[in-house]
This record gives structure tokens, C-alpha cells and sequence, in this order.
């Protein structure tokens, strides 16, 4: 079993890159981990680097700068692996190690290389970014007017972030797309605040968590117990949608608070020390409730842990889309110089064995993120819902005979069932539930749910 305090192995970086954080703890790499090398290919190699790099020092058209030449040889080297390996230059690793603990300036989004192009993998609520409507799956072709084919993950994030109010143009490609759209961004803080929450009904809460920081899960608690101490809870949403993943610590132990004993994660490398199981531990507290998780494309990494480990062991239902399936695990390897290597050590896998790298979590109950139509392609490639016609809709009707229409309750009428007008906030919800069709049936579940506990009693 192993202990929830936070060790230097508990927060093994599971996230793609982001552009306001990347969420890294620095992983010191063990004397005593040792994979067997192929010495005799290995040292042929090195030879033939040695008089590629021999050559180009000497014949090269001008004088090179050797530091140079071998930084760009190790940078190509690390990304011939997989999109998320890559060399953190000593100016680069101190930022990477410090993030988790301050506030950052950048356009808010979570990036990787997939298929050749800088892809977003989600935009992060609330920033720059998600206010401009950038979309998991958009490719990003040109930062401020220069190609992204040959840059580096990390050089896009560089190029991506910077002062408060500053500006940069990015050009996007969407599928559907015939043509780029550039779109300005002015960059801002972006707050680590990662929980947000809103009752949907009394006895249902809905909880968002953004992406997971170090404080995720005692927010997340604090959340869930003052909804508590408002109404019985009847059923919890738990949204994880566009949640590009964070600290591998706390996606275990926001699992753990609804898993009383067996796996919530495991990671298997070629390395000893990156074989581990995170296992759960009972609590005091017991959550009865039905719980709904949300995904979607966007969801990916720690998100996806904490679906995975839920679904599993028959806690909640997952409901929404194919997640992006980010099942690595990336160690931060600390050189003698002060640079850094990010390097993908491992996989992790579900409670049942499951890898989802490359495949995500498939939802108990699929809901599409939104439904297009044709004409929405064509004319501004936004993602409508598509409105059904209705036996009331039908010009002269014949009436229920029974209960007049205008009593009939709907979400969408100004008034409660006592009577009383709706508060602001009240307002809000309701128009979420009502432009959000996955919110929607997540909802709509736990009440048929909680109906049919009382059938059965």
C-alpha cells in the first residue's frame, strides 16, 4: 500500500505541455535504477556521432558553436521517442520545476505534437484561450506568423506564453476547416484555482475540476462538504471535461475519496523504481450517492486516472465522449549542468489492467460533445444542437385535455414550483443544463437513478 503523503514519486508528471503550467515535480533518477544497453550498437553510433560532429567542425561554412550543434543533437534525439520526451534547457527546467507553486501568464491552453502538428489538447476554463473558443483537436499552424512544423514542444510553449496584456496570433486549422483563421490572444494570468462548484438542484451538486494542482483535492473536499452540510446529497456530477490532466498525487487521491479499498492506479516501466501501485484506503467519511463523471475529447492524463479508477470499481457512471488517452508517465531527470530531460518512463493503467494510452476511457453512456449539422459546417463551423420539432410546435395542436400547457413545468420558466422568481444564480444553472447536452443527461440520470432506488425499496 502505498502512503498518501506526498513523496518526490507521488507526483510523476502524467501531463502533455502546457502553456501556463506544466505542472512538473522534479523526479530525481536513481543510481541504482539500470536498464541493460546494447553496447555494441550503442558504441557504434557514438563513433559515428563523434565524426559527424568532428566533420562539422571542421568543414562547416562557418565556425559552429559545439554546445550548440550537441544540445540540438540531444533535443532531436529525445523527440525521435514520442511527443512528450523532449530537453529542457537549464533556464527552461528551473521554470518547469517551479510551476506548481505560483501563478503564470500565458493564453491558457494544453498543447502536444500529434501527427506531425502542434495540437491543442484543451483550452483551460476561464483563460484567454477558452474565451477566444480554441477547441481540443485544433491545429496550430503558425505563432505569430512562423510555422510550427519544425519547432519543439517547449519552444511553442515559450513562444505561447508571456507578459500580462501582451498579444499573440496564432493560426488555427479545425477539421471542417477550408482555410486557416488567425485569432489574437492577450495573454493573462492564469489562476490556480482548479475547483469550482454549483448545486444543479437541491441534492445535486455539480463539481468542476479544472486540472489538478496541489490543492485540488482539499478544495474538492471542502466543495462536496459544504454542499453536504447545505441538503442530503442525493448524486454528484464531477466534471472533468477539457481537463488536460496535472499531479499524478492528486488524481489518486480524489479517486481514493470514493474508493474504499483495492487499485486506483498503477505504472509499469522498464525501470524498478517507475513499476508502482497506488492503492486506496478507507476514509472516515462514506459517500453512498450516485456519482456522474463527465468527459470528454479534452479530458486527458490525471482526468483520466480518476475516470478510469471510478469506472473500474462500479463508483460512478462515465458519461460523454472518447477521452484523448494520455496513459504515460513522465519523469523529470535532473543533469549535472542544470538541464533537465522530460522523458516518457512509463504507462499507467487502470484498475482492471487497462492501458488507455492511445485509446482514452470509452463512457459508460456516450453522449457527443455537440451535434453538427451540415448547415453549421458550412456557414461558421460552430457546434450547434440540433432542434427537433415538437407535437406543440405543430400550428393548431389539439391541447393535453388535462393539464393546460402553461402549467406544464419546464427549466426554462422564469418561475419555481412555490411560486417565488429565480435567484441569479438559479438562472445560471438553468440555462447550463439547458445549452449543455451532456450536463443535461448527467443530471437527468441521477434523478431517474435516485426514482428508481425508491421503486425498489
Amino acid at each position: 500500500m502505498v502512503s498518501k503523503n506526498k513523496t518526490l514519486l507521488d507526483k510523476l508528471l502524467i501531463t502533455t505541455a502546457i502553456v501556463t503550467s506544466t505542472f512538473a515535480v522534479v523526479l530525481l533518477w536513481h543510481s541504482s535504477s539500470r536498464v541493460d544497453a546494447k553496447p555494441g550498437n550503442t558504441y557504434e553510433s557514438l563513433d559515428s556521432f563523434s565524426k559527424v560532429l568532428d566533420i562539422i567542425e571542421k568543414s562547416y561554412v562557418e565556425d559552429v558553436e559545439t554546445d550548440k550543434v550537441i544540445q540540438g543533437a540531444i533535443k532531436g534525439m529525445l523527440s525521435s521517442l514520442d511527443p512528450h520526451s523532449s530537453y529542457l534547457k537549464p533556464d527552461d527546467f528551473k521554470e518547469l520545476t517551479m510551476e506548481t507553486k505560483g501563478s503564470f501568464t500565458g493564453i491558457g491552453i494544453e498543447i502536444t505534437i500529434k501527427d506531425g502538428f502542434l495540437t491543442v489538447v484543451s483550452p483551460i476554463e476561464g483563460t484567454p484561450a477558452f474565451q477566444q473558443g480554441l477547441k481540443a483537436g485544433d491545429k496550430i499552424l503558425k505563432i505569430d506568423g512562423e510555422p510550427t512544423k519544425d519547432l519543439s514542444l517547449m519552444d511553442s510553449v515559450k513562444k505561447l506564453r508571456g507578459p500580462k496584456g501582451s498579444e499573440v496570433t496564432i493560426s488555427i486549422h479545425r477539421e471542417g476547416w477550408s482555410e486557416l483563421k488567425d485569432v489574437r490572444i492577450v495573454r493573462d494570468v492564469i489562476p490556480l484555482h482548479s475547483v469550482k462548484s454549483k448545486l444543479l438542484e437541491p441534492g445535486y451538486p455539480y463539481i468542476r475540476i479544472i486540472n489538478f494542482q496541489e490543492r485540488t483535492t482539499k478544495d474538492f473536499i471542502k466543495e462536496l462538504k459544504a454542499h453536504a452540510k447545505k441538503s442530503k446529497i442525493k448524486g454528484l456530477v464531477i466534471d472533468l471535461r477539457n481537463n488536460p490532466g496535472g499531479l499524478l498525487d492528486q488524481s489518486v487521491q480524489i479517486a481514493d475519496i470514493f474508493i474504499d479499498d483495492g487499485t486506483i492506479v498503477s505504472t509499469k516501466g522498464r525501470v524498478r523504481d517507475q513499476n508502482r501501485v497506488y492503492k486506496a484506503r478507507p476514509d472516515k467519511d462514506k459517500y453512498q450517492f450516485p456519482i456522474v463523471v463527465l468527459v470528454n475529447e479534452g479530458s486527458a492524463s490525471a482526468s483520466e486516472i480518476v475516470a478510469g479508477a471510478l469506472k473500474d470499481h462500479k463508483k460512478a457512471i462515465i458519461v460523454g465522449a472518447q477521452t484523448f488517452g494520455k496513459g504515460s508517465v513522465q519523469t523529470i531527470i535532473r543533469m549535472d549542468d542544470g538541464a533537465g530531460l522530460r522523458l516518457t518512463t512509463a504507462r499507467y493503467y487502470t484498475p482492471n489492467g487497462t492501458s488507455i494510452q492511445a485509446t482514452g476511457i470509452i463512457p459508460d453512456i456516450p453522449v457527443a460533445t455537440k451535434i453538427v449539422t451540415p448547415d453549421d459546417e458550412e456557414n461558421d463551423h460552430t457546434k450547434k444542437e440540433l432542434k427537433f420539432l415538437r407535437e406543440k410546435d405543430l400550428k393548431g395542436h389539439i391541447t393535453n385535455g388535462q393539464i393546460p400547457e402553461e402549467h406544464v413545468t419546464s427549466p426554462t420558466k422564469e418561475k419555481k414550483k412555490n411560486g417565488e422568481k429565480m435567484t441569479d444564480e438559479e438562472r445560471e444553472v438553468r440555462d447550463l443544463i439547458e445549452r449543455d447536452n451532456q450536463l443535461r443527461t448527467a443530471f437527468m440520470l441521477l434523478k431517474g437513478l435516485n426514482v428508481f432506488s425508491g421503486l425498489m425499496k
